[in-house]
């Protein structure tokens, strides 16, 4: 069953007039806090999507995911539990199979201040996560429900994921969803497009390292001499890795120092705390040679500073998501689509990651902003424009469709 345009235009008018019932939802899921490590208001959500996805009658299932290890400021290794993830499938036998995936959590802390929604202008929502990505949880169970009032819900496959733990690096779901990707043929993900509707094509590659800097502690009066300063070593390295910007096509930010403790100790501890972009994977494996070959001079007998001990932790979690022959086919069809809405589809690169990385690093091609339209993504100005909760709802519906219809 081929449709063309037009015809699958009829079948996305139902959404016109759910504009007021979608921007209900974005408030009451955006006034709950979801922060990434609020596990009972993860918990809430989740329930309340569960509720709201029961509509599409599809399997649904809640399923935990690893623990998150880190290490503490006192240099110990910690582990974390995350928050669940939801879980639901539809005509799993059927092909094209589709995988849309969004996540419930935000970057807002249960004690952060900004916690409820508030209208900048008629058509402007302030709100957390309102943008990034609660608008897009909206916005694809719509698209969700129109595919399934259509003649063509019967010839498509989909799954839907929706994880708690995207805002650090989908560290605990990161093996489901690659699982997941494997077994799809195309990827839709409800990141917010930018504020002019422009789309991501290409995305930098992530990864946190943490280095844990040991010295020995001595009194800086009477025994300064057999002190070894793990503050110092630790800025030394640090400075050093923030020159590697000037080697290396990847950026390398230092985001965050700490030991020492009184003034009159020579301090036997420091961590620094490092995020590095790459845009391709060359790129990756030589950031990790460069980190690795500074790790191995600070330890070795040639170190600059005598008596440190240097370890490493930490990984990519996001690798490159780099341009393929498939993603280019797939972008005609969203741009194909936009024309049968009158919308023009433009698209450009960003340094930022998401699951989008995942999925192409699982082989999966996929598009990865078809939220709605917002900005000033996590801050306390964060905005969607909701005059575009509709439009795009019916362009990931119709990319649904169109799939179906081949």
């Amino acid at each position: 069953m081929t449709l063309t345009g037009a015809e699958l235009l009829s079948h996305v008018q139902c959404l016109d007039t759910c504009q007021s019932e979608m921007v209900s939802l974005v408030q009451r899921l955006c006034n709950q806090n979801s922060g990434t490590y609020n596990l009972e208001g993860l918990q809430v959500v989740r329930e309340m999507l569960a509720q709201e996805y029961a509509i599409l009658e599809a399997d649904v299932n809640v399923r935990d995911v690893e623990p998150q290890t880190s290490v503490d400021d006192s240099g110990q290794l910690v582990t974390r539990e995350l928050g669940a993830l939801l879980h639901l499938v539809k005509r799993p036998e059927l092909r094209p199979r589709v995988l849309l995936c969004i996540h419930m959590d935000t970057v807002y802390a249960q004690e952060d201040a900004f916690q409820e929604c508030g209208w900048d202008d008629p058509h402007r929502l302030n709100g957390p996560g309102v943008a990034d990505a609660k608008g897009g949880l909206v916005v694809m169970l719509y698209a969700l429900r129109a595919l399934e009032s259509s003649p063509l819900s019967g010839r498509l496959g989909w799954e839907v994921i929706i994880n708690s733990d995207e805002e650090i690096g989908s560290i605990g779901s990161a093996k489901f969803l690659a699982e997941r990707a494997g077994q799809a043929d195309f990827g839709l993900l409800f990141e917010p497009s930018l504020p002019d509707g422009t789309m991501v094509s290409t995305r930098k590659g992530t990864g946190n390292f943490e280095f844990v800097f040991r010295g020995r502690s001595a009194h800086s009066g009477r025994d300064f001499e057999k002190g070894r300063n793990a503050v110092v070593a630790c800025c030394k390295m640090m400075n050093e890795i923030w020159h590697l910007n000037e080697k290396s096509g990847a950026t390398f930010n230092v985001g965050r120092i700490s030991g020492g403790g009184a003034l009159n100790i020579v301090p036997e501890l420091a961590i620094g705390r490092v995020n590095v972009r790459v845009t391709s994977l060359e790129e990756q494996q030589e950031a990790e040679r460069l980190l690795g070959r500074l790790v191995d001079h600070y330890n070795s007998t040639e170190s600059p500073l005598e008596g440190i001990k240097v370890e490493q932790y930490g990984r990519f979690t996001s690798p490159p998501k780099m341009m393929t022959p498939e993603i280019v086919e797939l972008q005609k069809r969203i741009e194909t689509c936009g024309q049968w809405l009158g919308i023009d589809i433009g698209w450009r690169p960003t340094g930022g990651a998401c699951d989008g990385n995942k999925f192409s690093a699982a082989g999966l091609p996929n598009i990865d902003t078809l939220g709605p339209q917002g900005g000033l993504i996590h801050s306390s100005a964060e905005y969607v424009l909701t005059d575009s909760l509709v439009p795009r709802a019916k362009l990931a519906a119709l990319a649904l469709m169109s799939l179906a219809s081949g």
